[in-house]
């Protein structure tokens, strides 16, 4: 038997929770001063909080080192066979030749006015890749898309670095919530939907921050009907899903309605100084073409680049919510295999001598949203290779399904730092360094809850994943606020709130940024121009969160 103490060291908390934190350094140290790759870093610090839950907590070597194993294995399956099917879903519209198809479709519904196209591609579609992949692959695609549409490098960045900041608490299928969910045994419907009452908040005001960002104030004056009508429907459709539908789908829902939004509002209302705005903020020579807006789409073209993300929206939403007949959730949840992880599941008790539930694992094969992404991705390769277009387009069932095992090598090293940051997490969660930290951090008492999205931000600026962030800080959020007297799964959530702006700049996205720019080198001069606005906007959730802890805002939370 193990009991986890939150002051082994000298008998005192302060210092306790000071050498807890150890782990947690090394890791920001390797990857943020000395420079290693990330699975280096994770890896390190791995090793590091094995050490002090051995020598520091007194925890008996085997079950340290099968804590790091369980976490390792729950890193694999669920979080990383969802990004891997996510990814996969992606590329089948890629090698297909649909995925251009799904550009055209932006410039045309833009109108001609490139500042709208910027906030289509980068905020709408990052936030639909952002839902589906994430982890730095919005970032990528969009930027490369916003250089083809003529924007200067500089320009392309900052606006695909701004927009990927209020999908990404939903990212991947919402992995940051369901990893978050896990560690605190808190149900992960509980926390996205306190993150749908904070997200949004950003959300409204992203797409006519990344306008003046491009274009200045007369830019953002001119399209702020569009901007703000696309960022209100964006949020209210991520404040709905969230609450009442799937918080797994939030992003997708929101995507597709802010870019329904703007479809219908340009029908009827036209920003002014489109022709002056592309002499600003596009290339010489991309100023020089002409604008191609009146160009018909292809019905079917367009309905077969948009069916993958339609398809992903009817399945998931059958597999959450269909209960007609049969009751589709719990068949599915029926399935899942739970068991009690060997030399961990009670021998790890807390003070009164119950196991901990954290030592269950849920091996969920079949409602997982990662198989529930293979099914699509399959059905999809499937349609595409029987769909060629008149010719047009050539692929393969063969190979659409290849890609799961170009995925998988592509994303190795990816996959390899996400196991080490869960198996640090499970290291220290079951050894009680998490909660060491989290009863000292808890004597701030309420102030904590504006301290609390700053966690996030830190995690995630430094990992450049939201998940991960979630993964190193959210038992300790949870710990903390019990201690504290205030909601857990507002801090919890709060953490994945936090840490969505501080995507913004975390070193991994501003060099996936400036890679995609062909700005290698220069991320000093990216950060410069972003920095500021991921400042703002964690101050702005801090003071949120804070007033949600009060009576002030408390009746904005579920």
């Amino acid at each position: 038997m193990f009991t986890p103490t939150t002051d082994p060291i000298a008998g005192s908390v302060a210092i306790s929770a000071l050498v807890a934190l150890v782990p947690l350094l090394t890791f920001f140290i390797l990857l943020a001063v000395i420079k290693t790759k990330a699975h280096v870093a994770g890896l390190g610090s791995l090793a590091v909080a094995i050490l002090v839950a051995i020598f520091g907590w007194h925890m008996p070597v085997g079950m340290a080192l099968n804590s790091g194993v369980m976490g390792m294995v729950f890193g694999a399956f669920p979080i990383v066979w969802i990004v891997v099917m996510a990814i996969f879903l992606y590329q089948v519209t890629v090698v297909s030749g649909r995925f251009d198809d799904l550009r055209r479709v932006f410039d045309v519904i833009g109108g001609g006015d490139v500042r709208i196209q910027a906030v289509l591609i980068a905020f709408c579609f990052g936030g639909l890749l952002e839902a589906l992949a994430g982890f730095g692959a919005p970032v990528a695609i969009t930027a490369t898309m916003l250089l083809a549409l003529g924007l200067s490098p500089l320009r392309a960045a900052c606006a695909v670095l701004i927009a990927n900041t209020a999908p990404v608490a939903f990212g991947a299928v919402a992995i940051p919530i369901t990893t978050a969910g896990a560690l605190t045994g808190i149900p992960s419907a509980e926390i996205g939907a306190v993150v749908g009452h904070q997200s949004p908040i950003l959300a409204l005001f992203v797409p006519s921050i990344l306008v003046l960002v491009i274009d200045g104030w007369r830019g953002m004056r001119q399209t702020l009907p569009a901007t703000l009508f696309i960022g209100f429907s964006f949020a209210v459709a991520q404040w709905l899903c969230a609450t009442y539908f799937s918080y797994e789908l939030t992003d997708i829902v929101a995507s597709l309605v802010g870019l329904a939004a703007a479809v219908i509002l340009l029908r009827f209302w036209t920003p002014k100084g489109a022709g002056e705005a592309r002499g600003r903020i596009l290339t010489a020579e991309a100023a020089a073409l002409p604008i191609e807006h009146g160009k018909k789409l292809n019905p079917s073209n367009t309905w077969m680049a948009l069916f993958p993300y339609l398809l992903v929206i009817l399945i998931f939403g059958v597999a959450k919510l269909w209960k007609l007949g049969v009751d589709i959730p719990a068949w599915l949840a029926s399935t899942d295999i739970k068991f009690g992880w060997p030399g961990l599941h009670g021998a790890v008790v807390n003070a009164n001598g119950e196991a901990v539930s954290s030592t269950i694992y849920n091996f969920s094969w079949l409602s997982s949203p990662g198989t529930l992404l293979l099914i699509t991705g399959t059905i999809v390769a499937l349609v595409y290779s029987m769909n060629d277009g008149g010719g047009k387009y050539k692929m393969t069932f063969g190979r659409g399904m290849a890609e799961v095992w170009h995925t998988v090598y592509n994303m190795r090293y990816a996959a390899l730092t996400i196991l080490s940051v869960l198996g640090l997490a499970y290291v220290m969660n079951l050894s009680g360094q998490t909660i060491t930290v989290g009863t000292w951090l808890a004597g701030t008492g309420a102030f904590f809850a504006f301290l609390s999205p700053i966690l996030g931000w830190i995690g995630t600026a430094v990992t450049g994943s939201d998940t991960s962030a979630n993964a190193l800080f959210a038992k300790l959020q949870q710990t903390a606020g019990m201690n504290a007297g205030i909601d857990p799964t507002l801090l919890v959530a709060a953490n994945t709130s936090g840490g969505v702006v501080g995507k913004l700049i975390s070193p991994q996205n501003l060099a996936i940024a400036a890679t995609a720019v062909k700005m290698e080198g220069q991320e000093s001069v990216i950060l410069k121009k972003v920095a500021g606005w991921s400042v703002g906007m964690l101050m702005v959730l801090c003071v949120l969160v804070y007033l949600q802890s009060t009576p002030v805002l408390s009746w904005m939370l579920p």
